[in-house]
């Protein structure tokens, strides 16, 4: 067994060893990461993509700025939503013509969770995570009062027994692959199909998953499936979130926001709504051409990438840190959130520590990006694309470092973000 005193040393060569042996090392260079810092912070704001200022200069100064409104047709401004949404449809395993980008991540579920509802007009309930996002929660209540529904709360694990009991009432169970505080990672295929032995419909929010593991929607039989653009997409802050909306459910889907661009014939300016065929009557309002552009460009870092290839990384780095986490942390205090188990376990790492907010903000004074939730979690999210062993080494030994220094306030003010 490694002594303590050995271990930095065994860590570094390990982790120089993955590093070197790393196929995917090169994708690194996609990005524009600042020097001798380290960002493990990508499962709430990715870093910049290469490719995103060049597109975006070329948006602001040749299409709007020379090509003014004509470029929402010279430049494929106007398709672009389902451009965009086809994109990422490839990274979440839904054939084209099935997704849709555009509007933010609230608008998206509400969306979702209110036509959902609408695709089961008979059944009362709406199950939904305790554990969710807040604004999971807020929405699923507020579409439940919009609906006349009961919202009942249900952990995943109990969720295939809650189904058995009372599944003929359910209209449709909203849940997420990845626990967004831990990174526990649920079974959507088993989670899917409980939901539809109960003739209830099944909604993912894939914010802590679209990029960074295989999904393969189409294949589990998602009904519906929302997203953000900004987390391991890297489509920069507030990039437009993403609606998928499996094909079988097109033809009756009724949006709560009937919007002019989502019209069968937009520019006829009918005084009657009438949806546009397929995935495009979920479109709503004009779409935030720069932000989605810049989406796109960010997209292209996924060019040529296997996600198969991306989780095997992913796992990797999660179980190094892990093993960091134990020989250089459990030891000072910290405990593991996070599963083992490579089956459960998502593209982030969750360590306890009563201190959770002194820390991250001592890590950021030390060049390492990480953030925590409230009241005592410290999350480290990894993105396969440009995450090495070494920096998770580093992030390691800095908040060994500094925990047994004590070199943090343990009570910083609480005002505003934490990274």
């Amino acid at each position: 067994m490694t002594t303590a005193l050995s271990a930095p040393a065994a860590l570094r060569a390990r982790a120089a060893r993955l590093d070197a042996d790393d196929p995917m090392a090169p994708l690194r260079a996609r990005f524009l990461l600042p020097p001798d810092v380290v960002h493990l912070d990508g499962n709430s704001l990715g870093p910049l993509p290469a490719a995103v200022p060049a597109a975006l200069d070329d948006v602001v100064r040749r299409q709007w700025g020379t090509g003014l409104i004509g470029s929402w047709n010279a430049n494929g401004w106007w398709e672009a939503p389902l451009r965009v949404g086809d994109a990422i449809g490839t990274l979440i395993g839904a054939a084209p013509g099935q997704t849709v980008a555009g509007d933010s991540t609230s608008v998206q579920l509400f969306t979702a969770l209110d036509a959902a509802a609408a695709l089961r007009p008979d059944r009362p309930l709406l199950v939904t995570d305790p554990g969710h996002f807040p604004t999971d929660r807020y929405l699923a209540d507020a579409v439940a009062r919009r609906r006349d529904l009961e919202v009942r709360r249900v952990e995943p694990a109990d969720l295939p027994r809650f189904l058995a009991a009372e599944g003929h009432r359910v209209a449709v169970v909203s849940y997420s692959p990845v626990d967004f505080r831990t990174g526990e990672l649920y079974d959507m295929r088993a989670l899917t199909g409980a939901a539809h032995d109960a003739g209830a419909l099944a909604l993912w929010d894939l914010c802590h998953a679209a990029g960074a593991l295989p999904l393969d929607v189409d294949a589990i039989g998602v009904d519906l499936a929302v997203g953000c653009g900004y987390k391991f997409l890297s489509g920069g802050p507030g990039a437009p979130a993403f609606l998928y909306v499996a094909r079988c459910h097109h033809a009756v889907l009724e949006t709560p926001l009937p919007g002019w661009t989502g019209h069968a014939d937009p520019f006829g300016l009918a005084q009657e709504y009438t949806p546009a065929p397929g995935i495009a009557r979920a479109r709503i309002g004009t779409p935030p051409v720069l932000s989605l552009l810049a989406l796109e460009a960010a997209l292209t870092a996924f060019d040529g990438v296997d996600l198969a290839d991306v989780r095997a990384k992913s796992l990797s780095l999660t179980g190094f840190l892990l093993d960091c986490a134990d020989a250089l942390l459990t030891p000072l205090g910290f405990t593991s959130v996070t599963p083992a188990d490579p089956a459960r376990r998502g593209s982030q790492v969750t360590l306890r520590h009563p201190h959770a907010r002194g820390l991250v903000v001592a890590l950021a004074e030390r060049g390492v990006i990480a953030d925590m939730r409230a009241p005592d979690l410290l999350r480290f999210g990894v993105n396969a694309l440009f995450t090495t062993h070494r920096d998770l080494l580093t992030a390691a030994l800095r908040l060994r470092d500094l925990t047994r220094d004590a070199a943090y306030d343990p009570a910083p003010p609480a005002a505003g973000p934490v990274t």
